[in-house]
C-alpha cells in the first residue's frame, strides 16, 4: 500500500512517514505542491496526505488539480484552519476527510483505514486463486493465508496490481524495495524464488520472461 504525504514541513513530514511507515506503508514525502502534482498522476499511491498551507502552489490547488487529471486516490487534508468554512472548502476541493492540526496520531491512522475501507475496489485484489487483503496486509491462496514478510507481500501486491503484464526488475528495485539504485545482485530472485516456495504448487503464477522480467498469470497456461 503506497501513500505520498505532502507536508513542507519537516518535522512534521518525518512524523507522518514514521507512523505510517510502521503501520506497513510504503511512503513518499513531498514538500511542494508543484511536484505534488507530478507526483500523484503517477498512479501508483493509493492514498495521498495533503497539507493546506504549502508554498508556491498550495493544497486546494492541488487538490483541484491531480482531481482535474482524473486521480483518484482518497485524499486526507491536513490544515491548522478549523472553521466549518475552511472544511467545507476543502472537501469540496477534492478531499476525502479533513483533520484539523495539532491532532492524535492515533485519530490520523484510524482516518487512513477509514479511507481505505471506503474506497472502491480498494480493499480485495484477486488473481486466479490468490487474493490480496490490502487492509489487513495479507495474501490468501485458495483462502488460507501465506506466511509472507513485508518485502514478498509488496513484491506480491505489485505484480498482482499488473496482472498479465510484465514488470521489470528495476521497475520492481523501484516501487517495491524504492530504489533506482541496481547493486547488481539477484536480490529480486532471490525474492522471487521465495514467493514461488510459498506459492507451491501455484508457483506457476509467477513467470520468468527471459530478457525481460517477470509476469503474474492467473490460470495455469494450456
Amino acid at each position: 500500500m503506497k501513500v505520498l504525504v505532502v507536508e513542507d514541513d519537516a518535522k512534521v513530514g518525518r512524523f507522518l512517514v514514521r507512523a505510517l511507515s510502521d503501520e506497513g506503508y510504503a511512503v513518499d514525502l513531498c514538500k511542494s505542491g508543484g511536484d505534488a502534482v507530478s507526483q500523484a498522476q503517477t498512479g501508483v499511491y493509493d492514498l495521498i496526505v495533503l497539507d493546506w498551507m504549502l508554498p508556491e502552489v498550495d493544497g486546494l490547488t492541488v487538490c483541484r488539480d491531480v482531481r482535474a487529471a482524473g486521480v483518484t486516490a482518497p485524499i486526507l487534508m491536513l490544515t491548522a484552519r478549523g472553521e466549518t468554512k475552511e472544511r467545507v472548502i476543502g472537501l469540496d476541493s477534492g478531499a476525502d476527510d479533513y483533520m484539523v492540526k495539532p491532532f492524535e496520531i492515533e485519530e490520523f491512522m484510524a482516518r487512513v483505514r477509514a479511507l481505505v475501507r471506503r474506497t472502491h475496489g480498494f480493499a480485495r485484489l484477486r488473481c486466479g486463486d490468490l487474493e490480496i487483503d490490502r487492509v489487513g496486509h495479507r495474501a490468501l491462496l485458495k483462502g488460507a493465508t501465506m506466511n509472507l514478510t513485508s518485502r514478498e507481500y509488496a513484491l506480491l501486491l505489485h505484480l498482482v496490481h499488473r496482472v498479465d503484464k510484465v514488470v521489470t526488475r528495476a521497475e520492481l528495485l523501484t516501487h517495491v524495495w524504492e530504489t533506482s539504485f541496481d547493486p547488481g545482485s539477484n536480490l529480486v530472485e532471490v525474492h522471487i524464488s521465495r514467493l514461488r516456495e510459498k506459492l507451491s504448487d501455484y508457483a506457476w503464477m509467477i513467470e520468468t520472461v527471459r530478457g525481460s522480467g517477470y509476469r503474474l498469470r492467473p490460470a495455469m497456461p494450456a
